[in-house]
């Protein structure tokens, strides 16, 4: 199997996704995260991962680039306690805050490794950076830095020539960290993601700042109750004006979205036709058109994640799904849909949504993914 189909399969078939706030998650624990993380630089296999906030989800809504560095990811950590509540409220599996920053310690505090993971830092202060890069050597059993660079404060073409390039892949690193700001990060590791041989590819800002002991995290109790951004701004002031208008926003989105979202959701789920079984054709010869009619939930989602895989096989060109006799659809069908969507992007293929009823588009739009797909025929949702 090709690295691509494998990577394919990887994402349909074995990741458990969600829709949150118009985001993909994956349902996954700092352990799994870890073992994740682990097998890909064991199996030199790429990786790109993505470890959204409530900053994420903010910035996501208004900007489609940046949604779709996260949806092009190949694993979506909820790096934020505002994510988990949330996740609570709406029955989404996401249990565990996995911060970018536990997940490079554990990685970085892990013993008996056969070979140590090699670290690339990109970003940050120079000397930061540098003192990161010496720190890691000195402290860590399981990582060892290969070298470091700071572009400047310059545009993301300015740092993405080939030069630069060719000074990071010299280094053959095993995990590549960035250090960029989230949306000049993201959007550097959507530009040059297939230029780069570094395994595992993500942005993780503040780590540079901690791995340097020039920044101190968090106690455990601030951030398990949620209150880290409070420590951030005692050490960092200038982030308060990011944090207020985040926290504005995630009040207007329990109030409008969260809540009316969950008890829709439960109402939908207690009627009758919830429990209608889920129906899939699929005709090749009447424009490679998908037919999904019933309730799609996760229950069921592993006879829509084989339809899909095996689409994406043939890359078969535009893709449209008769949504016309869906009666029900969850978080987790959403996610897939994301993912399914991200992978026929990458074939240069197109995905259209079909004549969705007024049900599944009112639950789209509380999902905040309304503004995620195309859609075609006589009952196209109000955006």
């Amino acid at each position: 199997m090709s690295d691509s189909k494998a990577t394919v399969q990887y994402k349909l078939n074995h990741r458990n996704t969600w829709c949150l706030l118009g985001l993909p998650f994956d349902a996954i624990n700092l352990v799994g995260a870890v073992a994740v993380l682990n097998t890909s630089v064991a199996n030199n296999q790429r990786l790109l991962l993505s470890t959204p906030n409530l900053n994420f989800l903010v910035t996501a809504q208004s900007e489609q680039k940046f949604y779709q560095s996260v949806a092009d990811s190949d694993l979506v950590v909820a790096d934020g306690m505002p994510i988990i509540w949330i996740a609570r409220l709406l029955g989404i599996p996401l249990t565990e805050r996995v911060a970018g920053s536990d997940l490079f310690d554990s990685l970085s505090k892990q013993h008996g490794l056969k070979n140590k993971i090699s670290v690339f830092f990109f970003g940050g202060q120079e000397d930061i950076a540098q003192q990161a890069c010496q720190k890691l050597k000195e402290h860590s059993p399981a990582m060892t830095c290969c070298g470091f660079y700071d572009p400047g404060f310059v545009s993301v073409e300015a740092m993405s020539t080939p030069a630069i390039i060719d000074t990071i892949n010299a280094r053959h690193p095993d995990f590549l960290l960035l250090a960029l700001g989230a949306e000049k990060g993201q959007a550097w590791m959507q530009k040059n993601r297939h230029h780069l041989n570094a395994t595992v590819i993500s942005h993780l800002g503040a780590v540079v700042n901690f791995v340097a002991e020039n920044i101190e995290r968090a106690p455990v109790f601030w951030q398990r109750s949620g209150f880290e951004w409070l420590w951030r701004i005692v050490q960092e002031p200038a982030l308060w004006r990011r944090y207020f208008f985040d926290g504005l926003v995630f009040a207007r989105w329990l109030v409008f979205k969260v809540l009316p979202l969950a008890i829709y959701d439960r109402c939908l789920k207690h009627m009758r036709l919830f429990q209608t079984p889920l129906v899939i054709s699929y005709e090749k010869s009447d424009g490679n058109q998908i037919k999904l009619a019933g309730s799609i939930h996760y229950a069921v989602l592993g006879k829509v994640k084989h339809l899909f895989f095996d689409i994406l096989q043939e890359c078969p060109g535009t893709i449209s799904i008769d949504c016309s006799e869906l009666i029900y659809i969850d978080a987790a069908f959403i996610g897939l849909l994301m993912l399914f969507q991200s992978d026929l992007n990458e074939q240069n293929q197109q995905l259209y949504l079909q004549d969705v009823p007024k049900r599944i588009s009112r639950v789209l739009k509380l999902n905040n993914a309304l503004n995620r797909f195309q859609f075609t025929g006589t009952n196209k949702p109000w955006l």
